[in-house]
């Protein structure tokens, strides 16, 4: 069976990251990670996994196109199958997207609460349940079609209990999704 060679890009901690390194079948394989943040403490990560990673300051270029025609020179090489954003904090445009197959995942059930702060948002709504989603990427900010959702009860939950959940189940999500579109 022929190695599923995936890129990661992330902007944190990098635990989603982490967990997909520790949990990903053999069959796939991450080749490159990718960060934009000098100061991420997912950097660690890819050292102590012996993973290539790339850091490009993304707030040292003049536009977003010209960050994205970097990023996808530096992951062509790899001829990944797979980009994963794992807390990749960054709105890709056209430069990337017509030329890469990528998912992202995003922590809330969208359409609801695009963008940042979105644990924040979904805890505090109207709604009795909230979760992850994990969807194509597109152009548009957590806009692209979904591949699948995870939700949680959140009555009765202190917000530092709902946060935990929903990173709980976001690396769940995320694994499932990655084996959901490359089988």
């Amino acid at each position: 069976m022929q190695t599923k060679k995936i890129a990661v890009l992330f902007s944190g901690n990098g635990t989603n990251f982490e967990y997909l390194l520790t949990h990903l079948r053999p069959e796939y394989k991450i080749v490159v990670a990718l960060c934009n943040n000098p100061n991420a403490k997912g950097i660690d990560i890819a050292k102590k996994f012996k993973v290539e990673c790339k850091v490009i300051n993304s707030k040292e270029y003049e536009s977003k196109e010209a960050f994205d025609r970097d990023v996808v020179s530096i992951l062509e090489p790899y001829s990944v199958d797979l980009v994963v954003l794992a807390g990749f904090m960054r709105v890709l445009t056209t430069e990337f997207t017509d030329k890469f197959t990528a998912i992202n995942l995003h922590p809330s059930l969208l359409p609801r609460h695009k963008g940042l702060k979105a644990i924040e948002k979904s805890y505090e709504d109207e709604y009795d349940e909230g979760g992850v989603s994990v969807h194509w990427v597109n152009s548009e900010l957590d806009g692209g079609e979904i591949i699948l959702q995870k939700s949680i009860f959140k009555a009765d939950l202190s917000f530092d209990e709902y946060d935990a959940k929903i990173r709980q189940i976001e690396k769940k999500a995320l694994l499932e999704a990655i084996y959901k579109v490359m089988e």
